[in-house]
């Protein structure tokens, strides 16, 4: 299994003031298997040390923590020499151990010849109150599931891979029906990397089964993790966190995406779960794409706090809280007209949010238009539409360009490209290639 992240790690390490990585993400995301398989093909050796349930670690981290003590202390841990430049050391859930957090600034002050990654949750490091943070002193990496493009390598299509990563539109085009049928896989199997493995493993002869049972694990992992820090969480976080996560399926179902804290409860406010919603973005649980007022330049100006969507991390796991069967997803373009959009802008949201795009979403303040994302790029301010079939009527987009003055538009849908006006129709599958693309 492949991960495009590790280009990033690798422009990392040959960075002449490198400081030390922190790696975070939801978990079972593959952080650990990436740090490690980082490790073994770019360093001489790996000096690996989890910190979870890990008592050795707790006292050692628990009184200096300068590292001429430390590295003596992992190398022994680890069963690993360690070397400057030429060792990689990884500390696995630092979360476990907020003192080692707190070291990753002295790694970098007094020992910026060792290589260190840190992987972590981000709701385990916010809940660990009074714990001194290395403010400047760590470069951040946030790890999703597997894109498209990994799922598609994963399985051995990485010249379909290929073409999509460079934005090739007469290739798309030519090749466009090869491509349909790993996007409704993807749609039921998500890029959770177990649920991925498996899925890779006994293709075609696949075990939908054994899937949505890895996928119901991961859920009620997760609702696991919700309660697992409520001692240090403020009274009641565990149940909003759960009534939050729970009503994600059916506010995307709604034919107005946008957030209802009413749809969790009725009559809440959003001073209610605002923290609850906070810290299961901080986790890359859930996706938060905040409103803009106007969808002009610069966007993060026209922000707005109180109006956004919320989505999933990952398709696989909105289709298993929704009760989808795979069939109906595998089942010709049905899903995309009974789930009324929602698996269509969940892929387009977390193909995108990949990719490093800052996404925000326009609604006229009567519901009466939509733009579904709006990203900018450079200077230019661009608005997406993602429709959920063939289906290519636009009035909310062209009506909005028009509005707003904005030069060009982008369609998604399950056709292959093609041109209508200022408008480009570029197949839903591709979306995590906007920026070649456009």
């Amino acid at each position: 299994m492949e991960r495009l992240f590790e280009r990033r790690l690798v422009e990392w390490k040959s960075k002449r003031s490198r400081k030390p990585f922190l790696l975070e993400g939801a978990r079972q995301t593959g952080k650990t298997w990436l740090v490690k398989e980082f490790g073994r093909k770019h360093f001489d050796s790996l000096a690996y040390v989890s910190l979870q349930n890990n008592e050795r670690m707790q006292r050692l981290f628990s009184r200096d923590i300068s590292p001429s003590r430390l590295i003596p202390a992992l190398a022994l841990e680890s069963g690993v020499t360690i070397e400057p430049e030429s060792t990689l050391i990884v500390l696995d859930e630092v979360q476990e151990v907020p003192c080692a957090l707190t070291s990753l600034k002295y790694f970098n002050e007094d020992a910026p010849e060792y290589a260190v990654i840190a992987t972590g949750s981000s709701l385990g490091i916010t809940l660990h109150q009074g714990t001194s943070f290395p403010v400047g002193k760590v470069e951040f990496g946030r790890l999703y599931p597997l894109n498209f493009r990994e799922f598609l390598m994963a399985n051995g299509a990485s010249g379909l891979a290929q073409v999509l990563e460079e934005g090739d539109r007469d290739l798309i085009t030519t090749f466009h029906d090869r491509f349909m049928d790993p996007l409704k896989y993807y749609f039921v199997v998500g890029g959770m990397p177990e649920a991925v493995k498996a899925f890779t493993e006994a293709y075609p002869n696949v075990d939908f089964e054994k899937i949505e049972g890895i996928q119901r694990q991961i859920i009620e992992d997760y609702r696991s993790d919700f309660s697992k820090h409520q001692d240090a969480a403020p009274r009641g976080l565990t149940l909003r966190l759960n009534q939050v996560w729970d009503s994600i399926p059916s506010q995307l179902a709604r034919e107005n995406k946008g957030f209802v804290y009413g749809a969790v409860k009725k009559g809440a406010r959003g001073r209610d779960f605002e923290l609850a919603i906070q810290w299961l973005v901080d986790t890359s649980l859930v996706l938060k794409i905040p409103r803009v007022r106007t969808p002009s330049y610069p966007l993060k100006m026209y922000e707005e706090q109180t109006a956004f969507k919320l989505f999933l991390s990952d398709v696989g796991l909105l289709g298993r809280m929704s009760g989808v069967a795979p069939s109906v997803i595998l089942d010709g373009d049905a899903i995309f007209g009974s789930a009324k959009g929602a698996f269509a802008e969940q892929f387009a949201c977390q193909e995108m949010q990949a990719a490093g795009l800052d996404l925000f979403y326009w609604s006229a303040a009567n519901s009466s238009a939509e733009l579904d994302f709006v990203v900018q790029l450079g200077s230019h301010v661009i608005p997406l539409e993602i429709k959920a079939g063939q289906n290519l009527k636009a009035k909310s987009l062209k009506a909005a360009m028009k509005r707003f003055s904005l030069e060009r538009g982008y369609r998604f849908s399950t056709l292959p490209p093609r041109c209508d006006g200022d408008v480009a129709d570029i197949p839903l599958y591709a979306i995590g290639s906007l920026e070649a693309l456009t």
